[in-house]
């Protein structure tokens, strides 16, 4: 007769079965974490942009600068203020992937203004931050390998384009972490979705 307790492979087994369920939870909670601190980058770097356009669009009238079509200067800071309010709301939920796509509509649409007052005052970066070109003027750049096309910024800075790179790859992660079999039992317990990445 054994000493030790039938129920005993059955403790093991729940034991064992516990210990991966925290391991697989605590690889996606550090996965998350990384893509809202990719997120807080991508926020400071955006909102430098934003002030660099809002700083110029104040200066512009300063200096007697007349927009040859009067709907374009009224436009850049309509989508100025637009992408400082969804700035504002993503900000509550990083990674709601309808947050971002409405953040990346609003900022194309800031870009796509700036640059159609401002055609010679745009560059765009490849991923890694170096100078790629000046913007083309048809406005439309060929995608990277990823599938996601350089943005031309109006400040002359890589930031936003490094952390916009390093958020998508952090977001990249996290999503490919919780769809895999069996973690992605562990992300439908607690509830974890997928991101989207900022294009």
């Amino acid at each position: 007769m054994s000493k030790l307790p039938d129920s005993l492979p059955y403790w093991i087994a729940g034991a064992l079965a516990l210990f991966w369920f925290v391991g697989a939870y605590n690889r996606l909670v550090r996965l998350r974490s990384a893509a809202l601190q990719a997120y807080a980058a991508l926020d400071a770097a955006l909102v430098r942009q934003l002030d660099f356009v809002q700083a110029r669009v104040a200066a512009e009238p300063a200096t007697g600068a007349v927009f040859e079509n009067g709907s374009g200067g009224a436009s850049l800071p309509a989508a100025a203020g637009q992408l400082a309010t969804l700035l504002a709301a993503t900000r509550l939920r990083p990674l709601n992937p309808a947050g971002i796509a409405a953040l990346a509509t609003a900022l194309h649409v800031l870009l796509s203004a700036w640059q159609r007052l401002h055609p010679d005052s745009v560059v765009s970066f490849d991923a890694d931050g170096v100078l790629s070109r000046p913007a083309p003027l048809t406005g439309t750049l060929e995608p990277s390998a990823d599938g996601a096309a350089p943005i031309a910024w109006p400040e002359p800075s890589a930031a936003a384009e490094i952390a916009r790179n390093q958020f998508n790859l952090a977001v990249a992660q996290y999503n490919g972490a919780i769809t895999q079999f069996p973690a992605l039992l562990v992300a439908w317990i607690m509830q974890l979705r997928q991101a989207a990445p900022l294009r």
